[in-house]
This record gives structure tokens, sequence and C-alpha cells, in this order.
């Protein structure tokens, strides 16, 4: 029974109050790597990229027309400007909120929960932030778009989806980079207009999305990467004429690339245009190197903040033999020992806030209160405010202010729901075989039905996974 506790809460996001724990908790987590849905309802109702960069385009030119009114004698009609200007940003902020209650109705709700769990992970390793009004409407398609679709397939499929987004673009500048020998650059040379590289993107690409920190790639490496990626863009955004594409969305601006061959990592690729940078990313998809980074970072989120060597080395063998098959990488973690036997995790406050909802029976959330409780909780969704995204370890997470504000939230819920739900049947079912005598003595001394509930929302158990 305790495997069934470790299949709900350390691989999935927590049991539902109403559901009995799997029978077969190996073969359940298994079944689900069939049974993902990337694109459910919830998600496929969301707002497009295409659509929130036709709103960043239309803030962008709104900004300009007042800009060049302000200039005319007589100025411009500041009132409006400022109101269709905010009226634009209310629009691009619900897009947000929208997406948040999407993204947390799904993970209360959902019946492929470890998939889920996948889908959060995989998004938090290729952070975005909403510190930027460009990404704030962008973060939720990014996740559907970028993340959802291919967290089933290879590791290189999901890298190129997520650098072709435009809220990566957006968000590490590389919408704005420009080769220094392009057409563009030398162009504005000639008029002492200085234009360039920006190395964001790439630098962010080997050290956080692929290759990771101290693995052997220098700053040379960096250069050559991000002059490959000029002219990666996004269409539809841009002031220049020459740089609006066709659409909103990832472009190729061929006006702006840096022409020439390009050495990454001792090799050279001398193709042209997009398929350059491409090139780059399919073998960086599949270096050694990469496969250690995700290899150590899929422990360590399973199997504790210190990831056990041999699972590492397990996970890292089957993304080599594999080609990056995430699945592949999955069936392993599903088999390792060293998750069902490992010590706990503590849960980030959107992993614990979900598993108590789940546990409760919520089953939805407004988009406007989800925002607003994990902003008060210390995670805001999709905004840990940088590209490395949220810590994955206990220190992050275990502060007595944290717990203060945890112990608050679960009296806020008792007190609404703890009519309806005995807290020791509860606990049973949530964590079959795995309920420690301390918090059983404590539930079963509790003066009243609220006050047992709040004591299990709160419990070490499900501070933990």
């Amino acid at each position: 029974m305790r495997d069934a506790a470790i299949a709900l809460h350390r691989y999935g996001l927590g049991g539902k109050g109403d559901a009995a724990p799997p029978s077969d908790p190996k073969r359940w987590l298994a079944d689900q790597l069939a049974q993902y849905d990337p694109r459910p309802p919830a998600i496929a109702a969301q707002p497009q990229s295409r659509v929130v960069v036709d709103m960043l385009r239309d803030r962008r030119e709104l900004q300009r027309d007042k800009k060049q009114a302000e200039m005319k004698p007589g100025g411009g009609d500041d009132q409006l400007d400022v109101t269709k200007l905010m009226e634009l940003q209310k629009q691009v902020r619900d897009v947000y909120v929208q997406a948040v209650g999407a993204r947390t109705d799904l993970a209360l709700t959902t019946s492929t929960p470890f998939a889920e769990r996948l889908v959060h992970f995989w998004a938090n390793h290729f952070a975005i932030s909403v510190d930027k009004i460009v990404t704030t409407g962008l973060a939720g398609s990014f996740e559907f778009e970028a993340i959802r679709p291919h967290v089933m397939g290879k590791f290189g499929a999901m890298l190129g989806a997520v650098e072709r987004h435009p809220a990566m673009l957006l968000y590490l500048d590389q919408a704005q980079s420009i080769g220094p020998g392009s057409p563009i650059a030398l162009r504005a040379a000639r008029r002492a207009k200085e234009i360039g590289l920006n190395e964001n993107l790439a630098r962010e690409i080997l050290e956080l999305h692929t290759l990771g920190v101290r693995s052997g790639y220098s700053q040379g490496d960096v250069t050559e990467l991000a002059r490959a990626m000029t002219g990666w863009t996004v269409g539809g955004l841009a002031r220049q004429r020459y740089l609006q594409g066709p659409g909103p969305g990832f472009w190729f601006a061929g006006i702006i690339h840096e022409p020439g061959s390009r050495k990454l990592l001792g090799k050279t690729y001398s193709q042209s245009g997009e398929a350059q940078a491409q090139a780059m990313l399919n073998d960086l998809a599949v270096h050694p190197a990469t496969a250690r980074h995700v290899a150590t970072k899929l422990a360590r989120h399973f199997a504790g903040d210190d990831p056990p060597p041999a699972l590492v080395a397990r996970l890292e063998q089957a993304f080599l033999s594999s080609g990056g098959d995430l699945p592949t990488l999955y069936r392993v973690l599903i088999a390792a020992p060293e998750v069902w036997d490992g010590k706990p995790k503590f849960r980030s406050p959107w992993e614990w806030a979900i598993a108590i909802l789940r546990a409760t029976g919520v089953k939805r959330l407004p988009g406007a209160s989800a925002a607003g409780a994990f902003q008060q909780l210390g995670q805001p969704i999709w905004k840990p405010g940088s590209p490395a995204g949220y810590d994955d370890t206990t220190p992050s997470w275990a502060g007595p202010d944290a717990l203060y504000r945890r112990v608050e939230v679960a009296q806020r819920i008792a007190q609404r729901t703890a009519p309806s739900i005995d807290a020791r049947q509860l606990a049973a079912r949530l964590f079959p075989g795995a309920l420690s005598q301390s918090t059983s003595d404590a539930l079963a001394r509790a003066e009243s039905g609220e006050q047992a509930l709040a004591l299990l929302l709160s419990s070490p158990e499900m501070m933990r996974r």
C-alpha cells in the first residue's frame, strides 16, 4: 500500500479524496504515458500565441502613434491614448489569468497526474518569466504550444519548439539580435548607427537548456551560437518593414542573419540561413553533456535533492541510447528503486497547493484566485524571475514564513470544507500504508472535524511527496 502513496504523491500530483488509490501503482503510472492528452479542452480553448502577438503589435503601434502625435503642434488626445493602452494591457493580463486558471483546473482534475507533473517539470526547465509585458500574455501559450505537444516525444523536438516560440524569443531578446555582418548591420554602420548581436538566448541554451554549467563550452561557443541564431525573430512586432514577416509568430529574417560558417564545440556548421542554428540545436539535443544535465535534473526532481548517482547514470544512458526519447526516460523513473525507496521530497508551493485542493475535492479555481493564491504562497505561476526557473530543492521552500503561510491556507480550506470531509478517512485514502503514527495520533486527538482537516493538510505527509 505504501507504493500507492508514493505513486500518488511522488510521481503524481496528490490523491483525490473521492478516488481509490491505484491497485497496481507502476502499471497506473506507465499507462499514463499513452493516455496523456496534450491538448485537452481547457487548453485548446486558450488564445494561441498568434493572437497575443497581434495584441502586442497593437500596443506597440499605439505607443508609436502616441509619441508621434505628441511631437505635433497641439499634441494628441492623451486621455484617449492612455485609455486604449490600458485596455490593451488589461487584455494581455486577462490572457495570462485565463491561462493560469486553465493550467490549475487541469492539474486538479486530470486523470494522468504523472504526465501533468512532467509538463510542469519541462516548463520549469525551459523557464520564461512574466516580468515583461511581452511575456505576460505569452506564458500560457508557451507551455501549451511548445511544451505539452512534445512531453511524450523526443527532447530535440521540444528544444526546437521552445527556442522558436515567440515567448522565448522575446523573453531573452533574441528577436532583436542582429548579425554584425548582416546586410542590415552593414547598412546601419554606414550611417554610424550601432546595432548588433544579443547573446542572451544562446547563453541560456547552453547553460540551462542543454549542456549545463561547467560542461566544457566557452564564451566563443556562446557567441557562435548567437551568430547562427540571428534572423530567428518574431514576425508582426517589429517597427521596421523588413522585419514584419508574413504574420505573427516565428519568422526567419535572412536580412539580419550573420553570414558564413560557424564553429560550435569544435564542429563547423556551413549551413546557410535558418538551417544553421537548427543543425546546432539538433546536435546539442543529443550531446552527452545534455544527457547528463537532463538526467541529473530528473533524478533530483523525483528521487531527492541529492540525485542518486546510479539513477543519474541509468537515465543518462537511456537518453543517449534512445536519442533523447523522453518516454524511455520516464519508464526508467517508474522502475527506479531510488524513487520508490528514497527519502521524501519537500513540495514546492505549487505542488502542495494542488495536492491539498485535489484532496479536498476542489475541481475548479478561477484564474484570478489561482494567480493570487500562488503569489501569496511565494511561487507565482510562470514568474520565477530568471531563466533558471524555480529551484527544486528543499531550502528554497521550507522557510518559517513560507510554512506559516501554508498553515494559514490549510486552515481557511478546512473552514470551508470540513463539514463534508472526515479527515481520518481521507488520510487513510491519501496515504495508504504511509501515514505516520504521530500524524494519526494528532488526527485522533483533534477537537473538531475542522481542526483535524487543517492538521492533515499541513501535516508532514502533505508537505512532502
